[in-house]
């Protein structure tokens, strides 16, 4: 069994650092990003992986900075045997990657080379991965470039959101860790240099990102609809108020639906602007993107809870023919 300083911050964290102490590592030591103001009354909060710490007994060690040298030398005090990183928040200096005998070991949301940097798990979806997965290196000064030492696939399914893929990935990433601290202390373990990245470096989101282009394909929104569930969602604009959009599917295919007893219709020209409800019905609408269509299931407008489609329906008026916009 090794003795660990493990570094890191959020939910995503929390399921690796309750796996080591359950396979009987000794953790030493959790570092994790200060606390934080939240809600309403502005309390302050713990990260989720100090909240972890606390309820086994573990030290907890919050630096604003950890490259300042007084932050070294106190990771220095433990004499860990190595360290293990998983989404900590910040970056660190060689003093502290070369600290340990082990180094610092990091778990990492997909399977690199692809998807290096702070999004990974949400940008697969959105550009359309059927695979993606977690991988353990050893970590080095580049960004998510360091030696390959195991990985493990998941399956992208084609209903999965950035909420259901962060919670399959965090458990497989939890189970690797094991596996590989294993394989590290006991000499067996492999490590392979990474190649080139075959995709753009996954930037962190922002909210911007989830603003609703319509001219864009149903099937990219649908992505983007999914990705960003459930932060930061996507949204477009309807009657001068942000709409939210969790849950939608595409329907590929150009033109006016026909037929349908029960179904409000767009009677529209053939090319219709991009952004139109062109059908209402019981329990969803369907928007004309730049190419398909996008039935809208579940949403939330300002001072609501997110509701389905046939609630929001019920209660307010929309027409075949109103058009979504990308600015209020």
């Amino acid at each position: 069994m090794m003795k660990i300083i493990f570094m890191g911050t959020p939910d995503f964290s929390v399921g690796t650092l309750e796996a080591l102490i359950e396979a009987g590592h000794e953790v030493c030591l959790v570092v994790t990003q200060p606390d934080k103001p939240k809600g309403r009354g502005k309390e302050m909060q713990p990260t989720p992986v100090k909240a972890a710490a606390m309820k086994h007994g573990i030290p907890v060690y919050q630096p604003k900075k950890i490259r300042d040298p007084e932050c070294v030398e106190e990771l220095r005090k433990y004499q860990a045997d190595v360290m293990v990183v998983i989404a900590f928040g910040q970056i660190l200096p060689k003093s502290i990657l070369e600290m340990t005998p082990y180094g610092c070991i990091n778990v990492h949301a997909s399977l690199l080379p692809k998807y290096r940097g702070a999004a990974p798990i949400q940008w697969a979806i959105i550009n359309g991965e059927s695979v993606t997965g977690v991988t353990t290196m050893q970590m080095d000064e580049g960004l998510d470039t360091g030696d390959m030492i195991q990985k493990t696939e998941v399956e992208i399914t084609p209903d999965e959101t950035g909420e259901s893929l962060h919670d399959k990935l965090a458990a497989a990433g939890a189970a690797l860790c094991v596996e590989t601290l294993k394989a590290v202390e006991t000499h067996t373990a492999t490590f392979e240099k990474q190649g080139e990245s075959p995709t753009a470096y996954a930037r962190m989101l922002d909210k911007k990102l989830g603003n609703i282009d319509w001219s864009r394909s149903a099937v990219e929104i649908e992505r983007l609809v999914r990705g960003l569930n459930s932060w930061p969602s996507a949204y477009t604009h309807w009657d001068g108020k942000v709409m939210k959009i969790w849950k939608a599917k595409a329907e590929p295919g150009a033109g006016v639906q026909a037929g349908g007893t029960e179904t409000e219709k767009f009677q529209g020209e053939s090319q219709t602007v991009a952004g139109t409800v062109v059908a209402v019905e019981k329990d969803s609408f369907t928007v004309q993107t730049g190419e398909g269509r996008l039935k809208v299931l579940q949403l939330q407008i300002p001072g609501k809870k997110r509701m389905d489609a046939d609630a929001f329906l019920r209660g307010y008026s929309l027409k075949p023919g109103t058009v979504f916009t990308t600015e209020a």
